[in-house]
């Protein structure tokens, strides 16, 4: 069973940085896409940054370049997302999810796109 769990949320100050986890369990990272996605209250579900671990491509939403990165552990079976310069407007649940890399990553694939979800984990940027 398919299963992932993100870790690393916290409350953070302004010009803070958090590095969020995603550990995958019942299969391996290798050929899939994974997505971080973000929900602030009463905003929509917001594709942050993805990669394919096929081929290295990834993809950065405009608010998330030149502050965040994803990277991934392969030993560990899990990606990260280091955030850094964080913002008030960084203030979400993130998630991070898996769908099967069929192609060169060239923008952003909508959520709907993924079938394999983590729970969330909060991220608060506050003084």
């Amino acid at each position: 069973q398919q299963q992932l769990v993100e870790s690393g949320g916290g409350l953070v100050q302004p010009g803070g940085s958090l590095r969020l986890s995603c550990e995958a369990s019942g299969f391996t990272l290798d050929y899939y896409v994974i997505g971080w996605f973000r929900q602030a209250p009463g905003k929509e579900l917001e594709a942050v940054s993805e990669i394919c671990n096929s081929d290295g491509s990834a993809s950065y939403a405009d608010s998330a370049k030149g502050r965040f990165t994803i990277s991934r552990d392969t030993a560990k079976n899990t990606m990260y997302l280091q955030m850094n310069s964080l913002k008030p407007e960084d203030t979400a649940v993130y998630y991070c999810a898996a769908v099967a890399c069929v192609g060169r990553i060239v923008s952003m694939i909508g959520p709907s796109a993924f079938p394999y979800w983590g729970r969330g984990t909060q991220v608060t940027v506050s003084s």
